[in-house]
C-alpha cells in the first residue's frame, strides 16, 4: 500500500489522482457500447442472442431467455435451510429500512389554491445483477426490494447466462424479493433489450443495479431513452483513522472491498504514520490464504493509498474531497464529525461498524455513488422507483389576484400566448 504524507512532494499530485478517477470512466468503450446499443434497437431478439453467444459463450432460442417458475422453485433445493434463513433475514431488515423512506401524495391551500404534490410509483423497472468473477443475491435483494415497497407493479431481473442453471442463490433472492420477470441475459445487450424492448423482453421504463465498465457506460448513453439509477464504477472504500484505531480492523476493512475486483479501490486517511505502516503490513498478511486473494492483491498493488495527515481536520478534509462510496469513521466519537462529512455515498461509525455489515444484513441500501459521484448522487432508495407530479388548483377568485403579475412575467419574457391563456379566463 502506497503511503504519502503531507512532507512529501507526491502528497497532493496522489490525491488529485484520486480524487479524478472517475471522469475518464468509459471512453474507451464508448464506441463498441453504441455499436451493440444500435444492434439492439434494430434488431432486437436476433442481436441479442448473437450477442449472447459471441460474448457469453451460451447458445439460447427466444423461448428459452425468460427463467420458468419450475426453474425458480428447483432452485430452493438447491440451497441450504440456513442460507435461506439468511436471505429472508437480509429481506426483512432491508423492507424495514426501506419502508421509513416512503414518501405520500401531500396538498396544502394557499387561500383558495391548492398546491401540492403527487406520489406514483415507476410502472416498470429492470434490475441488472452482474455475473462473472462473483455472486450477489444481496443486489437482488437491494435493488428490488424498494422497488417493491414504493409499489412498483413489474420487477424485471436480468443476469448473464451460464452454460448450465442460473445459480440458485440468484433465483431464490429474486423470489423473497418479488420480482416479477427473470431473464437470463447479460452485458450492453441486456441492457438495451431492457431499454428498447424486444418480442422476448418488454421494455421497462427504469434500469438499476451494479455491472462492469460496459454495463455502466450503456445506461450513461442510454438515459433518456429510459431512466436509470446512477453511473457505478468499481468498489470503493475510504477509512477515516485516529491514532487509536485498530490496524487489524482496518487492514480487513481495506481488503473486505479490495476482494471485490482487480479495479477495486481502497484508501485510508490518518493522523498516524505508524498506524499507515501497520496496516500496510497487516495487509499483506491478511491477504494470504483469501479465496480472491489475488483479486484483491491486484486491487492493492493498483489502487490503494494512505494518506498521512496531521489533524482530525484536515482527514475530513480529503475525505471530502474523494467523495467514496464508502467511509469508515474509525475515531472515538464518530458523531461529532456527522455533520463535518459532506460526501460520501454511505457512511460507517465507530470502531465495531465493518461495511459488510450494510452489505448484507443492516438494511440501508449497498448500491452507491462511486468515482467522487457522492458529490452529487445518493444511495439507491426508494425515491428512485416513484415520479413526483405537481398539483396546481386554482380557482377563478384566486387566479384573478395573480393574473396582473402572471401577465407581466410572461410579457417579459416574450411569451404574449402565455399572457393570453391567463387573461382568456376573464374574457
Amino acid at each position: 500500500m502506497k503511503i504519502v504524507t503531507q512532507a512529501d512532494r507526491s502528497f497532493l499530485p496522489s490525491l488529485k489522482k484520486v480524487v479524478s478517477r472517475g471522469q475518464a470512466a468509459g471512453a474507451s468503450v464508448e464506441k463498441t457500447v453504441r455499436s451493440i446499443l444500435q444492434a439492439v434497437e434494430r434488431g432486437g431478439d436476433k442481436a441479442v442472442l448473437r450477442y449472447t453467444k459471441q460474448f457469453d459463450k451460451v447458445s439460447l432460442k427466444p423461448d428459452a431467455v425468460r427463467v420458468t417458475p419450475e426453474e425458480i422453485n428447483n432452485a430452493y433445493f438447491h440451497i441450504r435451510k440456513d442460507e435461506g434463513d439468511a436471505l429472508r433475514l437480509a429481506a426483512k431488515r432491508i423492507t424495514a429500512f426501506h419502508e421509513r423512506q416512503r414518501t405520500k401524495t401531500w396538498m396544502y391551500q394557499d387561500n383558495d389554491a391548492t398546491l401540492g404534490q403527487v406520489v406514483t410509483p415507476i410502472d416498470a423497472i429492470g434490475v441488472y445483477v452482474p455475473g462473472g468473477k462473483a455472486v450477489y443475491p444481496s443486489s437482488v435483494l437491494m435493488c428490488a426490494i424498494p422497488a417493491k415497497v414504493a409499489g412498483v407493479r413489474r420487477v424485471v431481473m436480468v443476469t448473464p447466462p451460464q452454460k448450465g442453471p442460473i445459480n440458485p442463490y440468484l433465483l431464490v433472492a429474486a423470489d423473497i424479493a418479488g420480482v416479477s420477470e427473470i431473464y437470463r441475459i447479460g452485458g450492453v445487450q441486456a441492457v438495451a433489450a431492457l431499454a428498447y424492448g424486444t418480442k422476448a423482453i418488454p421494455k421497462v421504463d427504469k434500469i438499476v443495479g451494479p455491472g462492469n465498465i460496459y454495463v455502466a457506460t450503456a445506461k450513461r448513453l442510454l438515459y433518456g431513452t429510459v431512466g436509470i439509477d446512477m453511473i457505478a464504477g468499481p468498489s470503493e472504500l475510504l477509512v477515516v483513522a485516529d491514532d487509536e484505531a485498530n490496524p487489524v480492523h482496518v487492514a480487513a476493512d481495506l481488503l473486505c472491498e479490495a476482494e471485490h475486483d482487480e479495479d477495486a479501490q481502497v484508501f485510508l486517511v490518518t493522523t498516524s504514520e505508524r498506524l499507515a505502516k501497520d496496516v500496510s503490513k497487516l495487509i499483506e498478511q491478511q491477504l494470504k490464504g483469501l479465496q480472491r486473494e489475488k483479486i484483491a492483491s491486484k486491487a492493492i498493488a493498483r489502487h490503494s493509498v494512505a494518506f498521512v495527515v496531521k489533524t482530525m481536520d484536515e482527514a475530513i478534509d480529503v475525505a471530502n474531497q474523494i467523495a467514496a462510496e464508502h467511509l469508515t469513521l474509525s475515531v472515538d466519537n464518530p458523531f461529532d464529525y456527522l455533520e463535518q462529512i459532506r460526501h460520501a455515498g454511505a457512511l460507517f461509525l465507530g470502531r465495531y461498524t465493518p461495511p459488510a455489515v450494510a452489505d448484507y444484513v443492516a438494511g440501508p441500501n449497498h448500491v452507491l455513488p462511486t468515482g467522487g459521484s457522492a458529490r452529487f448522487f445518493s444511495a439507491l432508495s426508494v425515491n428512485d422507483y416513484v415520479k413526483v407530479s405537481n398539483i396546481v388548483h386554482y380557482t377563478k377568485q384566486e387566479l384573478a389576484k395573480v393574473k396582473d403579475p402572471l401577465i407581466r412575467l410572461a410579457h417579459i419574457e416574450g411569451f404574449d400566448a402565455h399572457a393570453k391563456s391567463a387573461q382568456s379566463r376573464f374574457s
